[in-house]
């Protein structure tokens, strides 16, 4: 049965630390930090019992937002468990279980809909390449979520597909793994002088300030730096803390000045490149590169077995907006991993339909307001 979970902020991770596919967007931090921004956390548990001792088997960090405040919608949310909810998804017979509880929590709740995006892995590889693999317990997921009425998002929030590089295998073999362009690009930043420190609280102004503009000049859309701040302050002061997650900075310098940064994150044995940021300065000495390189054994040396480069395209082809960005990060060695996206339960049909019509709309406003004001603020 589904219950709420009574425990604190270390337990929980401590808890899904080890359980299957567990993910750091399922964290308690994570779920503070989204309590700031008009979700509120609501943290679950299955149990089991067998020989009389009881274990926990699934966990699910969910996420509510009240959608009005007023009226006779006042009651209506939506629900969403980023990368979750956490357990043996193979195991179709527990998977049946928590998804009837999570669909009734649904209806109860007086959910518009649920959204999920677990990491269920529908294959490895690019499709059409020599090298690509299948999984049947993937393809068993989807047939189930679809005989229950689920449908494919279309509001994708998180990366459906991303690579991920083993770390756990010495310096050697990780620099054998890469391109071959890619170790020459490793090799010419260092020979170019660049070099590379672990950022401070005191370097996260200067942070966003190249994060802003590497998005206007990439063209994609970023908060305000209250945001950022509060993710990475949160991460980087638990650095060291025991089961929990924490983030640092590598940040590139020619000559003391940074010129390119990039934001690590750990938890239960993956590291995570969640930001990335540059200046259009020296980017000819390949910093980019050289810090890759420094996550990959840093990965490691947090004992992390691997190295979650976070995104690639839905799509694999050249046309695809993220595909310059996916070649650099095949270069380093890593394997495409497809997963399952994200999935709706329309626990309240009618209105489902009316909410995916109005927030592309909502959202394509709030994204053109965001760029220029990042814009603005970069004068």
């Amino acid at each position: 049965m589904m219950e709420a979970f009574a425990g604190n902020a270390s337990e929980w991770d401590a808890l899904i630390c080890n359980l299957p596919s567990s993910h750091l967007l399922q964290t308690w931090e994570w779920a503070a930090i989204k309590s700031s921004y008009g979700w509120k956390p609501m943290p679950f548990v299955w149990k089991k019992k067998e020989n009389g001792l009881e274990s926990i088997i699934a966990a699910a960090m969910i996420l509510k937002r009240t959608v009005l405040n007023r009226g006779f919608a006042a009651r209506l949310c939506i629900l969403y468990i980023p990368k979750g909810p956490l357990f043996d998804w193979s195991d179709i017979s527990l998977c049946k279980q928590i998804l009837d509880d999570l669909q009734e929590f649904a209806k109860k709740q007086g959910a518009i809909f649920l959204k999920l995006d677990p990491d269920v892995v529908l294959g490895s590889g690019i499709p059409g390449y020599e090298d690509v693999q299948e999984r049947e317990s993937g393809q068993r997921v989807i047939s189930e979520i679809k005989k229950r009425g689920w449908l494919f998002s279309s509001d994708q929030i998180q990366f459906r597909n991303t690579v991920l590089v083993d770390v756990s295998a010495n310096r050697e073999q990780m620099l054998a793994r890469m391109k071959q362009k890619t170790r020459y690009n490793v090799r010419l930043a260092e020979k170019k002088g660049v070099r590379l420190r672990i950022g401070k609280l005191d370097d996260l102004p200067m942070l966003f300030k190249m994060y802003a503009e590497t998005s206007v000049r990439d063209g994609f859309v970023i908060r305000d730096e209250g945001y950022y701040r509060d993710v990475w302050e949160k991460y980087m002061k638990l650095a060291g803390v025991d089961d929990r997650p924490f983030a640092e900075p590598l940040i590139a310098e020619v000559n003391g000045e940074p010129v390119a940064a990039i934001f690590v994150f750990y938890f239960a044995k993956r590291a995570y490149y969640l930001y990335g940021m540059s200046l259009d300065a020296h980017r000819e000495k390949m910093p980019n590169y050289l810090l890759q390189w420094e996550a990959m054994q840093r990965a490691k040396g947090n004992g992390c077995s691997e190295y979650d480069l976070w995104g690639a395209p839905d799509e694999f082809n050249e046309t695809d907006t993220m595909w310059g960005v996916f070649r650099f990060k095949e270069g380093l060695g890593g394997e495409v991993i497809r997963t399952l996206g994200a999935w709706d339960y329309p626990a309240g049909s009618l209105w489902y339909k009316t909410y995916t019509k109005i927030i592309p709309r909502v959202l394509g406003v709030m994204r053109a307001r965001g760029k220029s004001r990042t814009e603005k603020e970069l004068g």
